[in-house]
C-alpha cells in the first residue's frame, strides 16, 4: 500500500519529527507502527529511540545530530521504498474493570450528562474492542481508540490531584487505564486491579501500539478476588493474538 510522504523536519538537535496525515484512524496507525518498526531496524545499532503518536513518530538520537538534511535525506528514501502489505498481528487483552460506586467517581456526572443509566454506561464502555494508539503520559498509559461516541466527554477543569492505581477513565474521545497514581483530569468511570507496568518485567510494560483492549466488567468482590489472586501469583492476564 502506497501513501503520500510525511512530512520530516527537525524538532531539536538530537530529534526529527515525521507527521503523517492529521486523522485518528487504524489505518494511519498501521502505517505509523509499520515505519516505526523499519526505522527502528535501520538504527539497529545505533542509539535511537523511536516514539510514536496517533499519527507521528519521532526519533531521539543519542547524540547530536552532525548533519540533519543528510539524515531527513535518508529517512525519506526509507519510507519512499516501502510498500505496506502485511497486516497488524498484536494481542488482544481482556481487562477486568469494577465500576462500582467506590471507583466510578464519575459515572454518576457522566450519568446525568449524557442522560444515561450508570448501567448503560457499563454496558457502552465494555462492548468494544479498543485499539492501542500508543503509550503515554505516564509509563504503561494506554491511549485507546474506538469509544463509542455516546460516551465523549470533556476532562475536567480541574484535575485531581491524585487519581489511583488502576483507575478507567474517559478523556474527549478516548478511554485508558491509569498504571500508577497519579494527578489527572480524566473522567472516572472504573478501576482494573491488573498491572500495566512493572519495572522488573522485561518489557516493563506489556500492552503495546497496535494490541487491542477489551474490557470486562466485575463485582467489587471479584475484583479483591483478584487482587487477591495478584499477591499469590495467581492471577493470569487474559491475551489472544489479534490479526487485523
Amino acid at each position: 500500500m502506497k501513501q503520500e510522504l510525511p512530512h520530516i523536519r527537525p524538532l531539536s538537535e538530537r530529534a526529527i519529527l515525521i507527521e503523517f496525515e492529521e486523522n485518528i484512524k487504524e489505518d494511519i496507525l498501521k502505517i505509523v507502527l509499520y515505519h516505526k518498526n523499519r526505522i527502528e531496524n535501520f538504527y539497529i545499532k545505533e542509539k535511537v529511540e523511536v516514539t510514536n503518536t496517533y499519527n507521528s513518530l519521532l526519533i531521539i538520537y543519542i547524540y547530536n545530530i552532525e548533519d540533519v538534511y543528510s539524515e531527513i535525506f535518508a529517512l525519506k528514501a526509507l519510507i519512499s521504498e516501502a510498500n505496506i502489505t502485511n497486516k497488524l498481528h498484536n494481542k488482544l487483552f481482556n481487562i477486568p474493570v469494577c465500576y462500582d460506586p467506590e471507583f466510578g467517581l464519575d459515572l454518576v456526572l457522566i450519568s446525568k450528562s449524557k442522560n444515561l443509566s450508570v448501567e448503560e454506561i457499563i454496558s457502552i464502555h465494555t462492548t468494544p474492542v479498543y485499539t492501542v494508539y500508543f503509550i503515554g503520559f505516564l509509563p504503561g498509559f494506554p491511549y485507546l481508540g474506538g469509544l463509542d461516541e455516546r460516551l465523549y466527554i470533556s476532562r475536567k477543569n480541574e484535575p485531581r490531584l491524585e487519581v489511583k492505581k488502576g483507575a478507567v477513565g474517559i478523556g474527549e474521545k478516548q478511554t485508558g487505564i491509569y498504571p500508577i497514581s497519579s494527578p489527572g483530569g480524566w473522567q472516572i468511570i472504573g478501576n482494573s486491579p491488573v498491572d500495566l507496568f512493572d519495572k522488573k518485567v522485561v518489557p516493563p510494560c506489556q500492552i503495546m501500539p497496535g494490541d487491542k483492549v477489551k474490557f470486562y466488567a466485575v463485582s467489587k468482590a471479584k475484583y479483591l478476588e483478584i487482587l487477591e489472586q495478584k499477591k499469590r501469583g495467581k492471577f493470569q492476564l487474559k491475551t489472544f493474538f489479534y490479526g487485523s
